[in-house]
């Protein structure tokens, strides 16, 4: 099983990312689990503003969603500005629409039996709805939405202090973390053994 997690920070590399920090807890409880998984931070990468899957003029983008499509399993990753996803999380969304017209071997969306779970942190509130923004997208272009796929961070109400530099209620998040790869995984062994096929 391989997972590919994207890092939507708006930080690029060796920044410190909080987003990455409760992302690696889904990572190392997917690994335990026996997954394959890889990293990306899209900061990092010169991802092009489109809603293609390829937009020229050294796009990083394709080279990215091979990793995507050799996946089994989607793990996004955002911060939280200003109550919405990342503008780095926004960016990859629409990327995807490219894989709309896109089949697979079979002759399904591409993206059918492939399955999502999701990474939030903030200082404020507003993980909730970012989850719900980036499902609806990932579910429209045909991912599998797991069960309680998600976890997330925030410091409660009003601005506060950063996840990694608080032991505020992240025994919670951390847990959370470990159930939501044990969903995915099971979700995405589940469609490997019995694949979302039919007449189109």
């Amino acid at each position: 099983m391989k997972a590919i997690i994207f890092n939507c920070t708006l930080k690029p590399s060796p920044i410190v990312s909080n987003t990455e920090a409760l992302a690696n807890e889904v990572i190392k409880e997917l690994e335990r689990l026996g997954a394959e998984t890889k990293l990306i931070r899209i900061a990092d990468h010169d991802v092009k503003a489109g809603s293609k899957s390829d937009m020229g003029n050294g796009d990083a983008w394709p080279a990215i969603l091979e990793e995507l499509l050799a996946s089994d399993i989607l793990i996004m990753a955002s911060p939280t500005w200003v109550g919405q996803m990342s503008s780095v999380a926004m960016r990859v969304l629409e990327r995807m629409n490219g894989l709309y017209p896109v089949k697979n071997n079979s002759g399904m969306p591409v993206n059918f039996n492939k399955v999502a779970g999701f990474v939030v942190t903030g200082e404020e509130d507003g993980a909730r709805h970012v989850v719900s923004e980036m499902a609806g997208g990932l579910m429209d272009i045909g991912f599998t939405i797991a069960p309680q796929c998600y976890t997330y961070w925030n410091n409660g109400p009003g601005p506060g202090t950063a996840y990694l530099k608080t032991d505020f209620r992240k025994d919670w998040s951390i847990e959370t973390a470990k159930a939501v790869a044990a969903n995915v995984m099971a979700v995405a062994q589940a469609l490997k053994n019995t694949p979302i096929i039919y007449e189109r």
